[in-house]
């Protein structure tokens, strides 16, 4: 990526370091002088090189109560993301977006690059997990997601080159968008995340996530309810008191972890569970970094990061039954963890980089033409 150009960069929130936020970290890196434009901003929340820059908020972030309830306002996040002006002169505006960053409106002779995570999913095709089955709700939430579906189709024509995450975030892209996507993989922290050199486990198998509804985190729970093996989960949400009301004594809820602890659990596992359906899922290649096999839901991006029989096993129901299964056939499986950990690096941070510099000069390049 060039650092001549004049960039702005646009992302939908910034209150924690989650797989998005990691990606604009290493964006932030390459463009130091960039300028960002986001709906929230926590600066405590988010990393040294994503503070070490100016800001731009929405100004929803004074609305009384926003910070801590903002996705109450999704209603007014188009209208927010189009009310920041770019300067005249830029080069290039890159957004990071899973919701309405990509509705940012460039100035006249900028390009517009999107890294889309996802097409925004509550609004295509998760209401129910994200927003429930109440009829009464629903009926009010329809109204407003149809609206939504609008703009976010009408926001997306402003973009001039999608760069997906996954395969199959790229087939969403073009079904719902009706645009092509170029892929690049997001970048996992090879460097970080390491196998201890103990070999072995611990005992235990693994649950890394956000304790909501869609993550399905429950099937675990069940699933292990019915084996009676160790497992531990790592991670806060809305959903952690339901999930303790069906947990068995076997499951252990550990609340949020810090980063060098999440290393720790991965090196020390004997599987990691991931029971959810994910757009790319970064969790499962971490823990494959630190050389411990997944079991996994086979759909979605992780058909794109997990080699059956080799590095994980796949569960093809959405079931317990179908999860204590493939843990059955992962226990009778020789896993070779110096083979996952070699897997895992084919997704590294400079290799997302590189993919990332691709795409801007074939951009920039098209617009010199």
């Amino acid at each position: 990526m060039s650092r001549e150009l004049k960039v702005a960069l646009a992302h939908d929130w910034l209150n924690g370091m989650r797989g998005g936020e990691r990606c604009l970290d290493l964006i932030c890196k390459e463009f130091p002088q960039a300028e960002l434009y986001t709906l929230l901003y926590r600066p405590e929340q988010v990393s040294e090189a994503i503070r070490s820059r100016k800001v731009h908020v929405s100004g929803l972030q004074r609305v009384p109560g926003f910070l801590n309830h903002y996705r109450w306002f999704l209603p007014l996040f188009p209208m927010a993301m189009e009310s920041f002006r770019v300067p005249a002169g830029t080069d290039l505006v890159l957004s990071t977006s899973h919701c309405v960053a990509k509705g940012m409106i460039p100035p006249a002779g900028a390009k517009h690059l999107c890294y889309c995570f996802t097409p925004m999913r509550y609004a295509w095709s998760l209401q129910e997990e994200y927003f429930g089955r109440n009829p009464v709700k629903r009926a009010a939430l329809d109204l407003a997601l149809g609206r939504l579906r609008r703009w976010d189709k009408a926001a997306s024509a402003r973009v001039d080159r999608f760069v997906a995450i996954s395969q199959y975030v790229k087939a969403r892209i073009e079904k719902f968008y009706g645009r092509e996507a170029a892929v690049v993989y997001p970048p996992v922290a090879t460097q970080f995340f390491t196998p201890d050199g103990r070999g072995g486990h611990d005992g235990y198998d693994l649950v890394v996530s956000a304790l909501v509804p869609y993550k399905r985190v429950d099937l675990a729970v069940r699933a292990y309810a019915r084996t009676g093996f160790p497992l531990k989960i790592a991670g806060v949400g809305t959903e952690l008191e339901a999930l303790k009301k069906i947990a068995a004594p076997n499951v252990e809820f550990l609340g949020r972890v810090p980063d060098e602890g999440v290393r720790e659990l991965y090196r020390r596992c004997r599987f990691l569970v991931f029971p959810g359906e994910e757009d790319f899922g970064i969790v499962p290649l971490e823990a494959q970094a630190c050389g411990k096999p997944v079991l996994a839901f086979g759909k979605g991006g992780l058909l794109e990061t997990v080699a059956e029989g080799r590095t994980g096993v796949f569960f093809s129901e959405q079931t317990a039954e179908a999860l204590a299964d493939a843990a059955a056939r992962a226990e009778g499986i020789a896993w070779d963890a110096g083979a996952i950990r070699r897997h895992a690096e084919q997704f590294g941070e400079a290799r997302f980089l590189d993919g990332m510099r691709a795409e801007i000069g074939q951009l920039m390049e098209g617009r010199r033409r």
